[in-house]
């Protein structure tokens, strides 16, 4: 059996349907857990470097799940094909804008509008960004943290109607984390504004008076919401 870490752990209670597509997976821990514990009944485990791959492969083999979990070269959703009737999308332990980079550049494997859960480590407002343009709500958020490193999970269901229009906050801090925030949002968030007050401390404003400004209007965000 497979144990996965804390923040694998989460993102598999929001998988749904039979079939999983996990993209740069890791050793497909997390297809290989969500087969033994019964959440989908196949898996896709795709990952875009030769030794991961092989790694993954190798895992597959020893879990005796060859005929259940499908390793996959190759980038991003590209390893998705038209016939997989894939319910859920997992995309973990990358920043939000490589995340959201996949998604954008993979949308037409998006036809059957699986459940799309991410989790990021860094700057999740790309991924919210592009949700709403791709017609997927968030339906949910999480935040937790795992040895010092706070993450972000978002969860999205593909939206027929009229999407969410998510405000500036809203996009920068997550529609639900804003409404519920937990002790780990304010940890996170005042370790960023110290982080963007220690960059601020050593800009010249004649010679950096733009990207002071802009550092300036992260700040005041954080301080609105902090």
């Amino acid at each position: 059996m497979v144990i996965l870490n804390q923040r694998l752990k989460k993102v598999s209670t929001f998988i749904i349907g039979d079939c999983l597509a996990d993209i740069g997976s890791d050793h497909a821990y997390l297809p290989i857990y969500a087969i033994e514990n019964n959440l989908v009944k196949n898996a896709i485990a795709g990952e875009v470097i030769k030794g991961p791959f092989e790694a993954s492969k190798n895992n597959v083999v020893e879990h005796g799940l060859v005929n259940r979990v499908d390793v996959r070269l190759g980038d991003g959703l590209s390893v998705i094909q038209s016939d997989d009737q894939i319910n859920s999308i997992t995309i973990c332990g990358m920043g939000g804008p490589l995340i959201a980079k996949i998604l954008e550049e993979g949308q037409e494997k998006l036809t059957a509008h699986p459940r799309l859960i991410l989790q990021s480590n860094i700057q999740s407002s790309a991924i919210r960004n592009l949700l709403e343009s791709m017609h997927y709500n968030i339906i949910e958020e999480v935040i937790l943290e795992e040895k010092g490193h706070i993450y972000e999970i978002i969860v999205a269901d593909f939206c027929e109607q009229q999407p969410q229009t998510l405000t500036e906050l809203e996009l920068k801090f997550g529609p639900i984390l804003l409404k519920n925030k937990h002790e780990l949002f304010f940890k996170k968030w005042e370790r960023e504004r110290k982080a963007l007050q220690k960059i601020k401390n050593h800009l010249d404003s004649k010679k950096h008076s733009e990207r002071l400004n802009e550092i300036n209007n992260e700040i005041n965000l954080i301080n609105e919401v902090l």
